[in-house]
């Protein structure tokens, strides 16, 4: 069964650092592009960074200079380090699983994990 299982969330100050964490199980994560995924309350999902089987990478304007992609295709994982954290940061991230980098509209990225929580808040 291919299952991704996001970890590494919680509650941080504004200006502070989170790195996240994507491992999949059932799948070698490496032959699929990875994109990273927010969903703030009451509002529809969207795309934060990706990252591609070659490892070249997209970022959302917003996160640009913030948030770094890489993959670690030894442990099976795909990491999301942010910092300098805002309070429009908060939101549910998601990681899924994709063909390749050049969109990151969600619809492309049809299997994503449960996810997992970050408050960005003084």
């Amino acid at each position: 069964q291919l299952q991704l299982v996001e970890s590494g969330g919680g509650l941080v100050q504004p200006g502070g650092s989170l790195r996240l964490s994507c491992a999949a199980s059932g799948f070698t994560l490496n032959l699929y592009a990875i994109g990273w995924f927010r969903q703030a309350p009451g509002k529809e999902r969207e795309g934060r960074s990706c990252i591609s089987v070659s490892g070249s990478t997209n970022y959302a304007d917003s996160v640009k200079g913030r948030f770094t992609i890489s993959r670690d295709n030894a442990k099976n994982t795909v990491y999301l380090e942010m910092n300098s954290l805002k309070p429009e940061d908060t939101g549910v991230y998601y990681c899924a699983t994709g063909r390749n980098c050049i969109s990151l509209r969600p619809e492309y990225y049809p299997t994503r994990g449960q996810g997992t929580q970050v408050i960005v808040s003084s």
